[in-house]
């Protein structure tokens, strides 16, 4: 069983310059339901299809089960998928021996920068650069399969979403 363990943060500066790769990301859900859901990406130029299992208690590690799809799979099963296609930036930033993958959202989801960065074990430390803000792990309002239903841009006109 592939477990996937990350910690996610809010991006509070300036980050670019250290910037090593940035990609195109659209996905979208064939269900995202709190148990599991299962997500379809177009990355750059490659498909993926993705299920992931209902996080733990700290919201760091959930199953996460992954395979490389052709593109052409991939763009029709996201006519498939639930309303609220995600359209972001992925922009990657090593910093010491880890690497940040720093969403940039687009669309309903403009203005908002999340850092992941995935760890090897829940207590593994790493560098926190100046740029990362606010951690958001396991606020479920930040995952990618909420911000397809409740987007960024209703976040303070949708009080019951926004957790602080």
């Amino acid at each position: 069983m592939a477990l996937e363990i990350e910690r996610k943060f809010l991006v509070e500066g300036n980050f670019q310059k250290e910037v090593s790769e940035s990609k195109r990301i659209t996905q979208g859900y064939l269900s995202s339901v709190p148990e599991r859901s299962v997500r379809v990406r177009i990355y750059g130029d490659k498909g993926f299809l993705t299920i992931k299992g209902i996080a733990n208690t700290s919201g760091t590690s959930r199953y996460e089960w992954e395979r490389e799809i052709p593109i052409s799979e991939a763009e029709e099963l996201l006519l498939l998928c639930e309303a609220g296609v995600i359209d972001k930036i992925r922009h990657k930033v090593k910093v010491g021996t880890h690497c940040f993958e720093i969403d940039e959202f687009k669309g309903k989801n403009e203005g908002l920068i999340i850092a992941e960065i995935e760890l090897q074990n829940e207590k593994e430390t790493f560098i926190k650069p100046l740029w990362l803000g606010k951690e958001v792990t396991g606020n479920t309002q930040y995952y990618n399969s909420q911000l397809s239903k409740v987007p960024f841009s209703e976040f303070s006109q949708n009080k019951k979403a926004f957790k602080e």
